[in-house]
């Protein structure tokens, strides 16, 4: 990538410490989905403290997926299994937080339509992981490339997951996860029109 996104770019300051460590790329992949899993987990029991620990646990397992990666090329160890296990993390970590969120917010203000959120977000993020599995093939990318997010100015879709933390700490969850719901089923139509494209073009 020329222009990595800034997470990335601090990433690839940060893990170079755990290459001297001899830590493994699918270690780091393998903590990240922990920790992603975890937190859904944790919003699904609702009310705090627990979920604010789960915003504050999940952007750490988001910022953590930039670091497998880097470490992989870092030290050479990029693998067509750890390829898979990180989309396969990301796609779990994200199905986790929606199902897990939908779950814990559905005694509240928006009752069964925070299931029916946390249902299209789980179910979106499923697909999409699929879809741009799908897409990396079309577009023939090698083992630690990956089609990326759409992004500007240094920042990509994916990185509003960062106000995850912040909006949950203010009591701003249920908006904000009603954007995030509607977002992921949009990127999932939107993917699935780069996939059919992409298609068409061969």
């Amino acid at each position: 990538m020329k222009h990595p996104p800034y997470d990335q770019r601090i990433a690839r300051v940060l893990v170079r410490p755990l290459a001297r460590l001899g830590v493994t790329p699918n270690q780091v992949t393998a903590v990240s989905l922990v920790l992603a899993l975890g937190a859904g987990g944790l919003f699904a029991a609702g009310g705090a403290p627990a979920i604010h620990w789960a915003a504050g646990i999940f952007v750490l397992a988001r910022f953590l997926d930039h670091f497998d990666g880097e470490l992989a090329r870092l030290t050479g160890r990029t693998s067509r299994f750890g390829y898979y296990f990180d989309y396969v993390a990301g796609g779990l970590g994200f199905a986790a937080l929606f199902a897990g969120i939908g779950w814990g917010l559905a005694a509240g203000p928006l009752g069964g339509w925070a299931l029916a959120l946390g249902l299209a977000g789980c179910t979106s993020a499923l697909l999409t992981m699929g879809l741009n599995l799908d897409l990396d093939r079309q577009l023939k990318l090698g083992e630690g490339e990956a089609v990326g997010y759409p992004g500007w100015a240094g920042f990509e879709l994916e990185d509003g997951i960062y106000l995850l933390a912040p909006v949950t700490w203010l009591g701003w969850l249920e908006p904000f996860f009603a954007a995030a719901g509607t977002g992921a089923t949009i990127y999932l139509l939107w993917t699935l029109s780069r996939v059919l494209r992409a298609r068409t073009a061969r």
